[in-house]
């Protein structure tokens, strides 16, 4: 595990998130499924200097899952707040064809997501979400 520090903390809070489009549709894929890779990057990126990092991610057709480094200074809810409300704000605006469907239904993502401390099996978890594409592919 890596630990980090800020001021006069030492931390690794590692959380596993997972959230869905609203109603859980299968939209995330080809084209859409590459952009909103690269917008989390570049999310995630930006916040980069506060101490937030990607650990391991998948995008799936119905779903997307982080295993995220937050530092104890940030609330998880804060950080999937500024994910899932700037992610959709730039789908909206990269992705036209899909404005059509967030217009309609009001909001791109669900409202909740899961979330979960990673701890002593982070390796486990970022095996799980690392072979994720395979298991959708196979069983999906």
């Amino acid at each position: 595990m890596a630990q980090q520090s800020i001021s006069h903390t030492v931390w690794d809070c590692t959380y596993h998130v997972v959230w869905i489009p609203k109603y859980r549709k299968k939209v995330l894929y080809g084209e859409c499924r590459e952009e909103i890779r690269e917008i989390i990057r570049e999310l995630v990126d930006y916040k980069r200097k506060d101490g937030l990092e990607i650990v391991e991610g998948s995008v799936s057709s119905d779903h997307i899952h982080l295993c995220l480094r937050i530092p104890p200074k940030f609330a998880v809810s804060k950080i999937m707040g500024y994910l899932k409300g700037k992610s959709a704000l730039m789908i909206q605006d990269r992705l036209p064809e899909r404005r059509r469907y967030a217009q309609k239904e009001k909001a791109f993502w669900a409202r909740g997501y899961y979330v979960s401390t990673v701890g002593i099996n982070e390796a486990t978890i970022k095996d799980y979400i690392k072979h994720q594409e395979e298991a959708d592919r196979l069983f999906g």
